[in-house]
């Protein structure tokens, strides 16, 4: 099964469009979007990304930074869709059952990886101005 296949039966999959239903209301819901983000950074570490992952780490902080400045209100650039997307694909990726069941050693996280790195090239322009904006943010702040 070649990764646009996978992506588009995980799209299709009753498990994400729960993770889609629930991802208004977190979004809207600062609280909610926090407790996610520690989810979210409990599975990164735990999971063990080593070696050619930690570029897929990283990208995963920089999705919980980029929830955590949207939510405290500190970064107003990103669009609500996008923010609706990022919360929908982090729902699925803390979920333990899902189209390939987290339990499954090795495999149980492929769906996992390939829907966080197809939502990084989906809103990759607004991940970038994200980015931008921290760059910015930590150069205005240490002086």
């Amino acid at each position: 099964m070649n990764n646009e296949s996978l992506i588009a039966k995980i799209l299709q999959s009753v498990f994400f469009r729960k993770a889609t239903g629930k991802a208004g209301r977190y979004a809207g819901n600062t609280t909610r979007l926090l407790d996610l983000a520690k989810q979210v950074m409990q599975k990164l570490t735990t999971v063990g990304f080593a070696g050619n992952m930690a570029e897929f780490q990283a990208q995963g902080k920089l999705l919980i930074r980029m929830i955590k400045a949207s939510a405290s209100g500190e970064y107003k650039g990103l669009p609500w869709k996008s923010l609706v997307s990022v919360v929908a694909v982090l729902l699925y990726f803390v979920s333990p059952i899902d189209f390939i069941p987290d339990f499954l050693p090795v495999i149980g996280i492929t769906d996992d990886v390939a829907l966080v790195i197809w939502l990084i090239k989906t809103i990759g322009n607004d991940i970038s101005k994200f980015s931008e904006w921290e760059k910015n943010e930590k150069t205005i702040n240490i002086g």
